[in-house]
């Protein structure tokens, strides 16, 4: 297995940390989330770089921000309580199914 997809992964996480804390540091006046932010989304930028080394920057960003956003908003649904409409779960779906694509047939994923 290609170490990138490991940093990729590390990366994922790190971003939606960071980002489900953005929305608890109201506007960064809250310390705790507002570190977490910072902490997150450094961490995901350094994995993200390392991951560019093995994955091209295409394919690395489709699947970074294709599998946060899905995450992100199961976050949201489960843990915030917003709201996921028809649209919006369609998207998803798509979403999902344009990473799948990636991984499954293009030559330029890194296997």
């Amino acid at each position: 297995m290609n170490i990138g997809y490991l940093y990729l992964a590390i990366a994922i996480v790190a971003e939606v940390v960071g980002t489900s804390a953005l929305k608890a540091s109201d506007g960064f006046t809250r310390t705790v989330p507002s570190l977490l932010v910072a902490a997150g989304y450094g961490t995901a930028f350094y994995f993200l770089s390392l991951v560019l080394r093995t994955v091209p920057v295409g394919v690395a960003y489709a699947i970074w921000s294709g599998v946060g956003i899905v995450l992100i908003a199961a976050i949201g649904w489960l843990f915030m309580k917003q709201t996921l409409d028809a649209g919006a779960v369609l998207g998803i779906g798509l979403i999902v199914a344009g990473v799948a694509v990636i991984q499954l047939f293009s030559k330029a994923a890194a296997h």
